[in-house]
């Protein structure tokens, strides 16, 4: 299939004009550079995602097919979370000498299961991973007895605004703060220390919110005190730290959390949101398809190749990644980046992007 040209759609000149990024939505805008530029780059439209699901959902309207939930989620999050907790026990009461065993583990094995916890909290935010909007709460809980900090409820609320406003300031919770920008520039060794700070800071950016927390969040905090409570008392404190290591490691310099990278930090102009297609996907639930996800988060992780496989002429088009490795040493080596490569736009365009919306709808309906 050959994609269509962006063209203006006849209109009276007071109309809203037609999006010129059809049917990619590839901006113009240039990367910002991390050894020059001291902000991000700045689009002044909406973000892609919406409109390009629109487009290809006219050429490819099967894929709604897609949409729903997998309950395959459920079972892989018990069996996930009691390999944790069984491997919490071993080191909190059994192995007590084996500290270098457990450090080692708890990066390698601990930080890859919570990066896998993380992902099926992703899926329980989009209730993809059970029929009611409260089963997913509970999937979100039961992912998240094996890390030793309240996060699945926060997630939900704060990622499903980055979904919604994705890149505007002041709103998407995923955007780096100034003093992040300022303080770390291209600068390699501080570029290092901020990934592997990156826990802390993730929650430092959505307590400056300062909303007032929801009912779940309270669930979710009551839950984890309780669920911290027995870990402590059946693996001691060692089983605590076995686990506080795991998250630390696994959302902080893990070859996993390179996705936190990867999704929308700028490597190429005009380009927000990138997907990694490796091998790494097989093992976490495909959280790499970051394009097709944001384009349909109807679609639950088992289906998302699908997405990209019946699209081809879409996706391939687009930048993409294939080892998170690289994405990780890329970023951390190369002086252009830094926390200033991303993309971010003013709710004012955002608005003004999305007015846009009936011109496509009403030109793809004359295709």
């Amino acid at each position: 299939m050959v994609l269509p040209t962006a063209r203006p759609f006849p209109e009276a000149e007071d109309e809203i004009q037609y999006d010129y990024r059809h049917p990619l939505y590839i901006g113009d805008w240039r990367k910002s550079i991390a050894y020059i530029d001291e902000g991000f780059a700045i689009d002044d439209l909406d973000e892609p995602h919406m409109k390009r699901r629109i487009t290809i959902l006219n050429h490819h309207p099967e894929i709604e097919q897609l949409y729903g939930y997998d309950i395959k989620t459920i079972p892989i999050t018990i069996i996930v979370v009691l390999l944790q907790i069984i491997a919490t026990y071993v080191f909190g009461r059994i192995l007590l000498d084996w500290d270098w065993v457990m450090i080692i583990y708890s990066y390698f094995i601990g930080g890859t299961m919570t990066q896998i916890y993380f992902a099926i909290i992703h899926e329980a935010a989009h209730c993809l991973a059970a029929p009611t909007r409260t089963q997913n709460r509970m999937v979100g809980l039961l992912a998240n007895i094996a890390i030793p900090l309240p996060i699945a409820m926060s997630f939900r609320r704060y990622h499903l605004e980055h979904h919604v406003f994705q890149g505007v300031k002041g709103i998407d919770p995923d955007l780096p703060l100034e003093w992040e920008k300022k303080l770390i520039r291209g600068n390699t060794l501080l570029k290092l220390l901020w990934l592997n700070f990156y826990p802390i800071i993730y929650l430092y950016r959505n307590t400056l919110k300062l909303k007032s927390p929801q009912y779940w969040e309270y669930v979710n905090w009551i839950f984890t005190a309780i669920i911290d409570v027995l870990i402590y008392y059946f693996c001691g404190g060692r089983g605590i730290l076995f686990l506080f290591l795991s998250f630390w490691f696994g959302y902080s310099f893990h070859p996993a959390a390179a996705h936190f990278i990867q999704e929308h930090y700028t490597f190429d102009d005009g380009q927000e949101t990138y997907s990694y297609y490796g091998i790494l996907n097989k093992f976490l639930m495909n959280i790499g398809y970051h394009n097709e996800h944001h384009d349909f988060t109807r679609i639950p992780w088992t289906k998302l190749p699908e997405v990209r496989q019946i699209a081809s002429e879409y996706y391939d088009h687009l930048a993409y990644h294939t080892s998170w490795l690289m994405v990780h040493w890329n970023f951390v080596t190369q002086r252009q980046f830094g926390p200033q490569s991303r993309v971010k736009r003013s709710i004012q365009d955002h608005r003004k992007g999305r007015k846009m919306l009936g011109v496509l709808k009403k030109s793809l309906i004359e295709e």
